[in-house]
């Protein structure tokens, strides 16, 4: 039995909002981090940082599926 692992290189994203929506998931456990060590103002800085990048992860996203569908359409 072999168990087939595709390995892809770091950057080789699929979907133009991976390396966005990567960095919101990063940007929200620093954010926990720094609540943690009790600075709530620099938390709330960072977390609309990470929800900006989120907003335009999930924007890209939907480009990116939509310019898949149109391809797929168009074979």
């Amino acid at each position: 039995m072999r168990i087939k692992i595709r390995r892809g290189k770091i950057g080789d994203f699929r979907d133009w909002g991976d390396p966005f929506i990567i960095a919101f998931i990063i940007l929200l456990i620093v954010c926990a981090g720094i609540l943690a060590f009790g600075n709530e103002a620099l938390a709330n800085e960072v977390a609309v940082y990470a929800y900006y990048s989120l907003v335009v992860g999930v924007v890209l996203q939907l480009a990116a599926f939509i310019r898949d569908e149109r391809r797929k359409g168009q074979e």
